[in-house]
């Protein structure tokens, strides 16, 4: 019989990429049964996914009977919060332990938790508003807490978030940003690859059970993106480094400070903090497919 695994987000990139892998994968889909999270089913990537087979159920994350409801009978879980959505990490913290709260009460086997390092703790209060990693970290802790057996997927820097920051131009294309152009950043393909590296906990479960996963194809700097973007633009690409409250006046007042510091995070504390990389090395070994690499996420991305 089927095991069931409910998915949070379902039509975003992370979930949609678990659900996506989970499908690809000749094990793990006649292992799993997929049930699939939003709040709106009736919207056409919802319809989508229900027409590959998922089971999809409405639930709002700040409802915490609805969130019991969609965990009902799983197996196990796959959970991302977004906190952009209301810009509070209370919120964000709350909507987690909503979910841990459902998957303990329903004695779920695997919570795969989408999380990212706690700043303030490892900047020593340095970083002190970068809300949407340490509400995630916060959930991370109160799992733990609750002896919820759980796998914490620590996401990298997103790609999109770098080639979305080009700013095009007919001539030329260029980069500005708060790092130097050799800064060593951990470089993750979110809708591409959040779900190899879930259904590599999947397919690992009892060598990965407490453990943190971080999630990243490997370590790229702002030179390694200007020279992609270059190759695959054919135009004349440059990165400006600039001091950090030059960057921060570039931004809107409402995440300008959190977008400086993230920078700041990246710059120097190499994002995951003190062994991130020999971390990064031991996950990238459970990796159910090869990751995507920097060039072949720019190729896919264009045009620039």
């Amino acid at each position: 019989m089927s095991k069931l695994i409910t998915v949070f987000g379902a039509t975003g990139n992370q979930g949609g990429s678990v659900i996506a892998s989970i499908q690809g994968n000749s094990k793990l889909s006649s292992e799993y049964k997929i049930r699939g999270v939003t709040r709106d089913p009736s919207k056409p990537k919802g319809q989508a996914l229900a027409e590959k087979g998922v089971e999809l159920v409405k639930a709002d994350l700040s409802d915490k009977e609805s969130v019991k409801k969609a965990i009902d009978g799983s197996y196990a879980v796959f959970a991302v919060t977004n906190y952009w959505e209301y810009m509070s990490k209370d919120i964000e913290v709350t909507q987690g332990k909503h979910i841990a709260d459902a998957c303990k009460a329903n004695g779920v086997s695997l919570l795969i938790w989408s999380s990212i390092p706690h700043a303030g703790r490892m900047t020593n209060g340095k970083l002190d508003d970068l809300p949407h990693f340490d509400a995630k970290a916060e959930v991370a802790d109160y799992i733990r807490e609750q002896k919820i057996p759980a796998v914490f997927l620590n996401a990298g820097c997103f790609m999109s978030n770098f080639t979305g920051a080009l700013q095009k131009a007919e001539e030329g294309n260029s980069l500005t940003l708060n790092l130097h152009p050799d800064t060593k950043i951990p470089l993750f393909d979110a809708a591409g690859d959040t779900g190899k590296f879930a259904a590599g906990i999947l397919l690992n479960t009892s060598e990965l059970l407490s453990k943190d996963v971080y999630a990243a194809t490997g370590w790229y700097t702002p030179t390694d993106i200007i020279k992609a973007v270059e190759k695959f633009s054919g135009k004349k690409t440059t990165f400006n480094e600039v001091p950090d409250e030059t960057f921060r006046s570039f931004l809107p007042e409402a995440i300008a400070n959190e977008m400086m510091q993230t920078f700041m995070l990246v710059r120097e504390y190499a994002y995951y903090g003190p062994g991130g990389d020999k971390i990064l090395a031991e996950s990238l070994k459970y990796v159910a497919e090869k990751p995507t690499t920097l060039e072949e996420f720019v190729a896919k991305s264009g045009p620039y």
